[in-house]
Formats: C-alpha cells, structure tokens, sequence
C-alpha cells in the first residue's frame, strides 16, 4: 500500500488558537480490528440481590446496546451462581441459565463476538481438579454446540491468574497446566476447538506478583514460547492512572507488552478501566476517597466513583485511542453496569462494583432510580464502539502537539471515521487530510454543555451532510472530544 507524504507543523491560527496539522495515512497500524466493547456479565448475583433482571429493563439495556454495537464483549461467570451447585457440589448445566441466555442471544443476533470465561474454579482446592475441567469444557461445549451459541469464539480459564488474589497467585506454570488439560478435554467435543480458542493470558499490565517469576510481558513471553498453539487471542488487562495516560507514559507500556506478541497474532484489552493509586493522581484519589465513604452502594474497595463526572469520558477515549494506536486489535471496557457484581461476589448491596455507564437495577435494588440513567462516559464510548467496528483498518495518523491531543482514524468498507480528545486547557483549530474525498459525513461533538442525545438518550450529530476533500477544518473545544465518520 503506497504511502501518503506527512507534515506535521504547529501554528498560531487567527483566532490564537493552537492550530494542529494531522494527516492520515493509508498506511495501517492494525488490520482486521476485532472492536471496541464492554465488559458484560449475565447478573450471576440479581436474584440473590432480590430482584432478577426484568423484561423492561432488559429492553432497556439492548436499547442501549443496539446503538453502542460493541465489536466483542467479555463475558465471564462463577461458576456457583450457574452450573455447580456449592451446597451440593454437583453440575447440573441447566441450572440458573436464564440471563447466560439472553445475554448470549443477544450477542448471537447482534454478530458480536464473545471473549467467555471462568472468573475462577468452583471452589479454590478445585484450582488443578479435572472434575472443574470437565464440568467447564462440558458447560461450555453446552452453550456453543448445544444451545447454537457460536458467538462464543474465545475462552478464559482464569481470571488475571498472575495476581496475589486468584486461585493460581501468579503460578505461571499450574496455569498452563491447566491450560494444556482444558484444550486436551476440549478436544473430546467434536468441534469445539475449531470453534472457540483460547484467549490468554489475561493477565495484568504494570503489574507482577512479588511471589511470582514473571511480570505480565513475562507471562505474554512465556506463553507466546510454551502454548502459542493454543491461543486465538493474546489479552490482558489495564488499569492505568490518569496522569500516566494522559503524559503518554502508558503508549510505553503498551508496546512492551506487545513486544512479546507472536506475528500474526493480535492482542487485546480485555478488561481496561482507570485506577488512582499512584502519586500523581493523589487529587483523584482523595476525591475518589471522600465518595466511597458516603456512597450507600460501594465501600470503595472495588469502584470508580469518578465514572458519575464527565472527565471520565474523556480519559476513557483517550486510552482507547492509546491503544488502538499501538498496534493492538480491541479494547473492553470495565464496565458495562454497576448490577453485575458485588466485590467478591458475596452478594453485598452496600460492597457493589461500581464502575458502570449505569446500574439498571437501580431501582429494583437499591431504591434509587436516578442510577438507572445513562452516565456521562457512555456517549464518547458509544461513539467509540459504534464507529470503529469489527473489520475496521486502524489508520496510521500522527500530529506534531502536545500531550494534551489524541487522535484516531480509521476505514471500514471505503468509509472513514476521525476521533480527536483535547484533555487541555486550551481549543486547538485542527486541520486534517485524509487519503481520499469524502462525502456526507457526520460530526458529533461531547462537550460539557453540548453533547446532544435523543429520546433514548443516545448520541446524535450536531452537523450531518458535511462534504470535504480530502481536508477538514475544525475547531476542539479544551477538554472535549469530537468524532467525525461517514459510517452509518
């Protein structure tokens, strides 16, 4: 593919704003993008929170959904709220199957790939039982052959298994044991492991275990060198701070654990949310303190009470767009609604995980309906999702700015799409040529006081029909995004 010729300068526009020069290349930096999603998991606690997911509120997610279209969604489930009975200790795979069902039906209709797994064995003597093994692969075969459920593509056995709060406590090699055991009884089951492969290993970036031999470029190392044959998709989790994104510092990050990725191969995020431990989020983090102590649904032990404020949704496009640019082939979103899960999923209402674009059981549960409504970051990532789907070619794009300005392009059936977050203090006057003409495009902007929704309270443009050349001149608000696509 030819190459187009970049410039990059800065310069000070008439109205002495900082104006941007950015061209995007025809050249890719990932090709066959899986998507942009979420974190989505089938409510394993509702019921014990006394009131399973309705009719109306399921319709209420799917409507929230539907706009979204997220490319892939991680799917994860504990196995005593579905297959294995923890008074009993027996498998009975039909056992509270209901939401697993209707969530995947979804997926199914939808064309939307799920990443599915176990967050950890039944219980943690199980962690190397093969009795897990079995009743897991057996489960599982049930939902991809059985039930139809070919959305499933990807499978985890462990959640995070290189931390000190998982059954393996970073045990590299009980983990690919266990690995090496599942795809062994997977290949019992006629077609299954042509269908569903192994998304590994899941693990976490900037971060190692102090009992553990490797850090998590050290688990994608070793993986890549003991057991590429056996995963589809490489995947870990991010939970960066702020100021370690926003400084660029996390871009490094990104391609050391990518390094490791065998050619040919893709990589992903599948679980990405912010964290504020770290010195130069202290501002944040004694923000975040101060919430978890008054909030009535979360002791903060395992929340964001920042996702309620608009920044939020400009940081989570910014690492987005991070990550899209380095190379990497999807990123998901932790997480889709605050009615999943409990911390330790011991079914604690005051102990939630709140890190949500919503609770949709906010009423049913927790007597206050205001948390049903749609927060502020599900607009950017929406857009995001939606605009960058499965198939898209990440475009190679590059600006001569500050840290305060990321941008994002990409083409998908001769159709592009251009994202841009400015997290300065300062509008900046862009200027941005494409490889091609385009036409009819739509610009969508997500300001603190101009960020327009419909009666569903989805997205829309606040201009349609624009018609360029190759050149599009506009200006980004200080801290504000903007996504401009001729995608439907």
């Amino acid at each position: 593919m030819q190459l187009s010729v970049m410039l990059f300068f800065l310069s000070c526009s008439p109205s002495g704003n900082e104006k941007v020069n950015i061209v995007i290349s025809s050249e890719a930096v990932s090709t066959g993008y899986l998507g942009n999603g979420v974190e989505w998991d089938p409510y394993d606690e509702a019921e014990i929170w006394g009131s399973s997911v309705s009719d109306e509120d399921w319709q209420k997610l799917f409507t929230r959904v539907d706009f979204m279209r997220p490319g892939y969604i991680r799917l994860m489930i504990n196995s005593p709220f579905r297959y294995f009975n923890p008074e009993t200790a027996e498998y009975d795979r039909t056992r509270n199957i209901e939401s697993l069902v209707r969530l995947l039906q979804y997926c199914q209709d939808n064309d939307i790939t799920v990443m599915y797994g176990e967050y950890n064995p039944p219980t943690w003597e199980m962690k190397d039982d093969q009795r897990w093994v079995d009743m897991s692969v057996d489960y599982l075969n049930y939902l991809v052959n059985d039930l139809g459920f070919s959305c499933i593509r990807y499978f985890v056995i462990f959640n995070e298994p290189d931390g000190d709060w998982a059954s393996t406590n970073g045990d590299y090699e009980l983990w690919k044991s266990m690995l090496i055991r599942f795809s062994e009884k997977m290949g019992e089951y006629p077609g299954l492991s042509e269908q569903v492969r192994f998304a590994s290993p899941d693990v976490v970036m900037d971060y190692k275990n102090p009992v553990s031999e490797f850090d998590a470029p050290g688990w994608i190392n070793k993986t890549a060198e003991d057991v590429d044959d056996l995963v589809g998709l490489y995947n870990v989790h991010a939970y960066p701070g702020q100021h370690q994104v926003r400084s660029g510092q996390f871009a490094d990050i990104l391609a050391d654990h990518k390094a490791g990725v065998p050619e040919g191969k893709k990589i992903v995020l599948g679980e990405a949310g912010y964290k504020y431990w770290r010195e130069e989020d202290s501002i944040l983090m004694k923000e975040y303190q101060q919430r978890a102590k008054a909030h009535p649904f979360t002791e903060g032990s395992d929340a964001n009470l920042l996702v309620y404020d608009y920044f939020y949704g400009l940081d989570m496009p910014f690492l987005c767009m991070e990550v899209m640019n380095a190379g990497y082939s999807g990123i998901a979103a932790w997480m889709l609604d605050d009615a999943m899960h409990s911390n330790g999923d011991s079914g604690n209402t005051k102990d939630i995980k709140l890190w949500g674009m919503w609770n949709v059981l906010g009423e049913e549960v927790f007597n206050d309906p205001s948390e049903e409504e749609i927060r502020p970051w599900y607009y950017t990532w929406a857009l995001m999702c939606r605009y960058f789907p499965s198939g898209s070619d990440i475009l190679k794009s590059e600006l001569n700015s500050d840290n305060n300005l990321r941008v994002a392009a990409a083409v998908h059936n001769g159709r592009y799409v251009l994202a841009a977050v400015n997290v300065g203090e300062k509008d900046k006057e862009l200027s941005v040529s494409f490889p091609e003409k385009i036409e009819n495009l739509s610009l969508y902007v997500y300001e603190e006081d101009q960020r327009p929704v419909n009666k569903d309270g989805h997205p829309i443009p606040v201009k349609t029909g624009i018609n360029i050349g190759n050149r599009f001149e506009t200006k980004i608000k200080a801290q504000s995004f903007i996504l401009l696509t001729n995608m439907e």
